[in-house]
């Protein structure tokens, strides 16, 4: 039977602010991705969603960003790689204090937003988060995009891979994710994020924005938490893989 692990990310708020819904969310995912404080998040969170996501048995996976609150980590920015390496550490290693503190540990690592983009093809900065997943000191799995640089560099440092699919964002015909800022980059029929999530857990293809069929087999697929109706959706993509034969668990 085919098995699939459903992600989100969680915990993408800021004090009074929250953007997401994680309890209800994490009744659904088996993976979190939670934010570490770069892009959202901060100490108070990073601890509730970690005490959910144990209670629940989800696992808890480091969502690493650029350092860009005010961004929400989509802007393009250039780190040097030490400096990137460090504060990739420092994402892990603080949310590993509260994952600890809830009785589990930190499962794997996948950059968020701008630096989930950039890794795909830079090598410069591919290599800085996974050295930077080295110097946190565990071997965690790494989430990332099918055939990135990211993946590749993470295989070589001897980490387990995890390829990554997305049930509400259009690709390109080279596999990668069209850009947020142009039109039809996310997939806002409820009807059709469900068809794709199937399609993409059973048969490993997607439609890309152009219109061409394209390979994307993946272990784990991404809902989105910020999207209206997040919630009701992501049970409707977890019952339909159900009912299609498909095995919905964590990879780790």
């Amino acid at each position: 039977m085919t098995a699939i692990d459903l992600n989100a990310d969680l915990g993408e708020g800021f004090g009074r602010w929250r953007l997401t819904d994680d309890e209800q969310l994490l009744s659904v995912v088996t993976s979190a991705n939670v934010a570490c404080g770069f892009h959202a998040g901060d100490a108070a969170t990073m601890r509730r969603v970690c005490e959910l996501a144990a209670t629940r048995g989800v696992r808890i996976g480091a969502q690493v960003s650029y350092r860009d609150l005010a961004g929400f980590g989509r802007r393009a920015m250039d780190v040097p790689p030490a400096e990137l390496t460090a504060e990739v550490a420092y994402q892990i290693g603080a949310l590993e204090v509260f994952a600890r503190a809830a009785g589990t540990r930190v499962s794997y690592v996948k950059p968020h937003g701008a630096l989930y983009n950039r890794v795909v093809h830079d090598e410069e900065q591919a290599g800085a988060v996974v050295d930077g997943v080295l110097l946190a000191g565990a071997t965690l799995s790494v989430l990332g995009l099918p055939g990135s640089r990211l993946l590749e560099l993470a295989a070589k440092a001897g980490l387990p891979t995890v390829t990554e699919a997305f049930a509400d964002r259009a690709y390109t015909d080279q596999g990668t994710l069209v850009p947020r800022d142009r039109e039809g980059a996310v997939v806002t029929d409820p009807d059709a994020v469900v068809a794709r999530s199937v399609r993409m857990a059973r048969f490993g293809e997607v439609d890309a924005h152009c219109g061409t069929r394209i390979q994307m087999r993946a272990r784990s697929l991404c809902l989105h938490g910020d999207t209206p109706g997040a919630v009701d959706l992501a049970r409707r993509v977890r019952e339909r893989l159900q009912r299609s034969g498909v095995r919905v668990e964590a990879f780790v």
